[in-house]
């Protein structure tokens, strides 16, 4: 039995705080009452910690499907992917309910990536990768031809038409918070890492550098095109935004490169942190507040939010504020988690997954 590899514990709990920060920041109207260096740090975050939450999502599908795909086993691949497919279907209606309360929610989106990937598990890494670039290149193609600002507040980021049949579809599609078109690549991305072993220090390391060089020459392309590089003067103002924009949304292909590198360096230092500290408390219990990730995912709006809101600390905050009252609530929750992990073997949204899957 493959031992458990904490690293991608600790990188879930990472991207988990990420996500919770931007998504404090935005509620708070937040994003540039701060210093220049933390409204760009922090700015940094948006579009990336939650590609790299999808991408373990693929790293975990890889090792679910890891003895079954190397057997070649017919039977354990169908049992496998039963089992994506019924935490696709809870994660789906489970992120729809959630989406009433949380429009931005990533889990019904997260639900739809799932159940594609269950009928790729056994696909080769090769033919994976021709399906991230296809995908890239069809939401490209998409936002090129299509309205991508169709059904969009952008003051109030609100998506306005969301529970009309059409209006799903594409914000499912299209132009939602995180579509499947390109936002299941990252999925598949994932899946490859996962059939790598990252356990061995030069496959991580190797890992590490490949993620950030892509990642840097990602953003270096793109201040090098917007910010008076030699480019900047000769091209279509749409074309550079389509091309070489690294924000999330509309999700370019620079975008992509530099949310898949960024992924796969936090990935890997963490992997790396695990194993070289695996016996410090500190790292112990962030590991388990990855495992809690679900959990603490939906607490950070319904719990979270909703006691900055009753105690009338909910909007018109500062970035520095939006910082103490995420890493307030992720202390706590990280505490409560481990609490919760020393009497259950996984958080509550997570057993009640995994008993509705198994």
């Amino acid at each position: 039995m493959q031992q458990r590899i904490i690293g991608y514990d600790i990188a879930r709990a990472l991207a988990v705080f990420g996500m919770i920060l931007v998504n404090y920041k935005i509620v708070m109207g937040a994003t540039d009452k701060g210093p220049d260096w933390l409204v760009s740090l922090i700015g940094l975050l948006e579009g990336r910690v939650a590609a790299t939450f999808v991408v373990l999502a693929g790293v975990g599908v890889s090792l679910l499907s890891r003895k079954s795909r190397l057997l070649n086993d017919k039977d354990l691949l169908a049992r496998d992917r039963r089992i994506l497919l019924k935490r696709a279907l809870f994660l789906f209606a489970a992120g729809m309910l959630y989406a009433s309360v949380w429009p931005a929610d990533i889990l019904h989106f997260y639900g739809l990536y799932l159940f594609f990937a269950a009928f790729l598990l056994a696909a080769p890494a090769f033919r994976l990768w021709v399906y991230s670039g296809l995908i890239v290149a069809i939401s490209v193609i998409l936002y090129s031809v299509l309205d991508y600002e169709a059904d969009w507040n952008w003051k109030s980021l609100e998506y306005i038409n969301f529970w009309s049949p059409a209006g799903m579809v594409r914000s499912l599609f299209f132009n939602g918070f995180h579509p499947v078109f390109p936002w299941l690549a990252f999925l598949l991305v994932g899946m490859i890492l996962g059939r790598r072993d990252l356990g061995d220090p030069a496959v991580c390391r190797h890992l590490f550098l490949w993620g950030a060089s892509v990642a840097i020459a990602a953003e270096a392309l793109s201040r090098l095109t917007f910010h008076g590089g030699p480019m900047s003067g000769s091209i279509n103002g749409e074309i550079i935004t389509t091309f070489f924009s690294t924000a999330p949304m509309p999700p370019t292909p620079l975008y992509f490169c530099s949310a898949v590198g960024t992924a796969c360096a936090v990935i890997a230092a963490s992997i790396a942190l695990g194993e070289r500290c695996p016996g410090s408390a500190w790292i112990r219990a962030l590991a388990a507040t990855g495992r809690f990730s679900l959990t603490l995912y939906v607490a950070h709006v319904i719990v979270g939010l909703g006691i900055l809101e009753a105690i009338g600390r909910l909007e018109g905050q500062s970035l520095a504020f939006a910082v103490v009252a995420t890493a307030t609530f992720y202390l706590c929750g990280a505490v409560f988690g481990h609490l919760w992990l020393t009497h259950f073997k996984r958080g509550p949204l997570e057993a009640v997954m995994r008993m509705l899957s198994s």
